[in-house]
């Protein structure tokens, strides 16, 4: 009984452990561009509603779309509904449903 209970003890430590360290894994990235609206400024089909991207410059001449995940940073910011407004924005970035969205942690306006 008491092998049962520490093993089920040390199970959970490993667990927790290895989930605070996939979780330290994210990359803090730092990207410039412009804020622009999905739905008003860049006409996506697929958008439904107002969502704030950050169109910046990839390799090349190509152009990266992240969509900002909305969070306390990006409401203190704001919403560019028309047009577009320079932005720099640092935060962690995945790819999820076939776009890059990036988490802001922290935006400035581009000196």
């Amino acid at each position: 009984m008491k092998t049962t209970i520490r093993l089920a003890v040390l199970a959970v430590l490993v667990l927790g452990l290895a989930t605070l360290a996939s979780a330290g894994d994210e990359k803090q990235v730092v990207v410039t561009g412009k804020v622009m609206c999905a739905k008003c400024s860049l006409k996506k089909a697929d958008a439904t509603e107002c969502q704030n991207v950050l169109v910046a410059k990839g390799a090349g001449d190509t152009m990266v779309e992240y969509y900002l995940v909305k969070n306390e940073v990006t409401e203190a910011f704001g919403h560019k509904c028309t047009g577009e407004k320079a932005a720099a924005v640092a935060g962690t970035v995945e790819e999820k449903d076939g776009k890059m969205w990036l988490t802001a942690k922290k935006i400035e306006e581009p000196k």
